[in-house]
């Protein structure tokens, strides 16, 4: 387990030199022992304020990260255990005000056991407050960057935590819900780690404190330098991709038949989407998990720098698409449509998965989401197809009318394979039937499916 250091040593650790600075916390009239009159409560704060240099559970500021300026909320998990009370939450409050009104990314440091205990329902409802102004700061464009530290459970994990854009904890940190006094006697503690809430999609990543301020800048700058106006990504892609569909007959040699554009679009030798990826940007970082429970390794998303702006991506690797792939990639592309970031999208899969776990974990809504968030889609969408385009479960990740196809691809219906099954033709005529089905990037262009010149 990483070293539990207090709010000052995380603020030193993720800051620039000298670039942090206290914001002022508004004023409470106090009343002796709290809201409920808890016995003994003032000589608590008393001794938790002796005991780490601080009169209350968070410290709320501004500073650099990396070059990037952000407000921070550090917690001070030393401080009562890090709980969130009535001058708690006036802090907070006040400092996503300010975030919002000189439009900087909000960083919660999260350390914390949750409410409050001798503020009763008081304690509670901070995280309302907290909820509004996490709200208020996503409708204003702001992006929200949580590092979960240890412990980080209860009402804070479900607000500060688990409510910002990106997700990000450190080694060996206590992460869950339920604190450790809570759990039922049998629980297994293994699912109350920062590793386990990667691996159900709850976070993005682990990230070890030497590499924290390093990787949370490089977040923000990504997350804060958008594109102005339409991304240059479709001339990009022209590039990648060689000459327009309608010249590439002769000089990049696309498929005689519909067969040899499904072997092609199969064959192991060909680009994948990592390929693509890399020589598209100069640097990215990932985003995972639907934050329902999943994640699918065949669906990379996050967001990269391409000539020193910021676009994201959501590429499919070549597997059969995962109900957590699409939720993922619908959870991307609304990201970026409140942070002003145009999407490029790569289609390669053979299909949506279709085994009796992906219908248990709900493939068609799922599938239903993503249509729907890139029919809703704010910003520029851009899709290229690499490989395979497998049904509806490769369809939902294309951009209508800005979706541009390889020579090494096809797009169809359904499988040529299903298709003949579906038909009731036997299995020789598969090959036959891949040509009746037009699926061929020239075909696709004849038909108005895909664009075929850089520029139109």
């Amino acid at each position: 387990m990483t070293e539990r250091l207090s709010a000052r040593e995380t603020l030193a650790l993720v800051t620039d030199d000298t670039t942090f600075t206290e914001l002022p916390y508004p004023a409470r009239e106090s009343k002796p022992d709290g809201p409920l009159a808890w016995q003994g409560y003032d000589a608590s704060r008393a001794r938790a304020a002796d005991r780490t240099g601080e009169s209350e559970s968070v410290i709320c500021g501004t500073a650099t990260v990396s070059g990037t300026r952000a407000v921070l909320l550090a917690f001070e998990f030393g401080f009562l255990g890090g709980s969130l009370g009535e001058r708690t939450g006036d802090r907070l409050e006040a400092a996503y005000t300010y975030a919002c009104e000189h439009r900087l990314p909000v960083v919660p440091l999260v350390a914390t056991g949750g409410s409050r205990m001798q503020e009763g329902m008081i304690a509670l409802t901070q995280l309302q407050r907290v909820a509004r102004q996490s709200a208020l700061t996503r409708e204003a464009g702001l992006p929200q960057l949580a590092v979960l530290r240890d412990p980080t459970t209860g009402g804070g994990w479900a607000t500060l935590g688990a409510g910002a854009d990106v997700i990000l904890a450190l080694p060996g940190a206590q992460i869950g819900f339920a604190g450790s006094r809570v759990r039922p006697p049998d629980a297994d503690p293994t699912a109350y780690t920062a590793e386990a809430q990667v691996a159900a999609g709850a976070a993005d990543a682990i990230v070890r404190p030497e590499e924290l301020r390093e990787t949370l800048g490089r977040w923000l700058r990504l997350l804060t330098t958008p594109w102005d106006g339409q991304a240059p990504v479709p001339e990009a892609l022209g590039a990648m991709v060689g000459p327009p569909v309608s010249e590439q007959r002769a000089e990049a040699g696309l498929p005689a038949t519909g067969w040899e554009a499904v072997r092609r679009a199969r064959s192991p030798q060909r680009p994948r989407a990592a390929r693509y990826l890399d020589a598209y940007f100069t640097h990215r970082l990932a985003i995972s998990g639907d934050r329902c429970g999943g994640t699918d390794a065949g669906m990379l998303c996050g967001f990269g720098e391409r000539e020193g702006r910021t676009v994201a991506y959501a590429a499919q690797a070549g597997t059969a698409t995962r109900p957590a792939g699409y939720r993922t990639a619908a959870r991307l592309i609304r990201l970026a449509g409140r942070l002003g970031i145009p999407v490029l999208t790569l289609v390669d899969t053979p299909g949506a998965a279709n085994d009796a776990e992906a219908e248990r974990q709900g493939a068609g809504a799922a599938i239903a989401e993503l249509f729907g968030a890139v029919a809703s889609a704010r910003t520029p969408l851009t899709t290229l197809l690499i490989g395979e385009g497998g049904s509806g479960g490769a369809l939902a990740l294309a951009a209508p009318g800005n979706t541009w196809a390889t020579p090494d691809s096809y797009f169809s219906v359904i499988a040529p394979e299903s298709a003949a099954a579906i038909l009731k033709r036997p299995p020789e005529e598969t090959e036959s039937t891949a040509g009746q089905l037009r699926l061929r990037p020239q075909d696709l262009a004849e038909l108005g499916l895909i664009r075929t010149s850089r520029t139109g």
